[in-house]
């Protein structure tokens, strides 16, 4: 397929980062705005990118976006949840922690605490927080994904059937405005759902673009939380449902 060197620019930024947005990309290439929204018009008919108010995303998929360029989209916001989050979760207690960045943020910021039993089926999570004798981290068995290192399938479910912890700490791919919870993999929404249905309190971290995406997976919905953190809620009416459920909402600024 033949691009012009500006959309496969755009395109590879879309690569990078998650998303591109019309008034950065019109200072970048000292174009006007309505230059750059006709660019990513037409890269939208050749269903190369999403639209989205104010710019665009890659394409739905179960591998959306390379795993550390994920990483990279919203990381300030990203390390603000973590932060919010761990302040939630006291020295000797369990808890889950699932597969995500935002998930792996809140790891991170987990670092300083002592006596926790973490039980992971995310690979990256169990990496970083083995190396401290303060912490037993325990992994789940299953199928491990090439793409993420996330551990999904049957057999994850039925390890983390065997726990009830204090604390979960859950990741989404995607939120509808009516409190519906979305992944990309059915087997990974398995595992999240065994999680959800097995900690005392579950606590949703996600950034704000979250509201912004789409994926095909039911996990749930919101009033099955106890606390979700954001960086920013952007709808109203998703914080009224929230309200309505008793889930307790924190924006977690960078």
């Amino acid at each position: 397929m033949f691009l012009a060197p500006r959309h496969e620019e755009i395109l590879q930024l879309a690569k990078e980062y998650g998303r591109v947005v019309v008034d950065d990309l019109a200072e970048r290439f000292r174009v006007t705005p309505q230059t750059i929204r006709k660019d990513l018009n037409d890269l939208c008919e050749q269903r190369l990118l999403t639209r989205i108010h104010g710019g665009a995303l890659l394409p739905s998929g179960v591998e959306n976006m390379e795993y550390e360029a994920r990483r990279e989209l919203a990381a300030e916001e990203k390390r603000a949840i973590g932060r919010a989050a761990a302040g939630l979760i006291p020295d000797k207690a369990s808890l889950f922690i699932n597969i995500g960045t935002t998930t792996e943020a809140v790891s991170d910021a987990l670092l300083d605490h002592s006596d926790l039993m973490v039980i992971t089926n995310n690979i990256n999570v169990a990496n970083r927080m083995r190396v401290y004798p303060a912490f037993e981290v325990i992994i789940a068995s299953g199928v491990v994904r090439g793409s993420d290192g996330g551990i999904v399938g049957e057999a994850a479910v039925d390890f983390i059937r065997q726990f009830k912890v204090d604390y979960a700490v859950i990741g989404v791919s995607a939120i509808d405005e009516d409190g519906a919870l979305f992944d990309f993999d059915f087997r990974e929404v398995k595992v999240a759902q065994a999680i959800i249905a097995n900690a005392r309190h579950v606590i949703l971290v996600s950034d704000s673009t979250k509201f912004e995406r789409s994926a095909p997976v039911r996990i749930g919905h919101v009033s099955q939380v106890h606390t979700f953190i954001t960086d920013r809620c952007p709808s109203t009416a998703f914080g009224e449902i929230c309200r309505d459920a008793g889930v307790r909402l924190l924006e977690a600024f960078p």
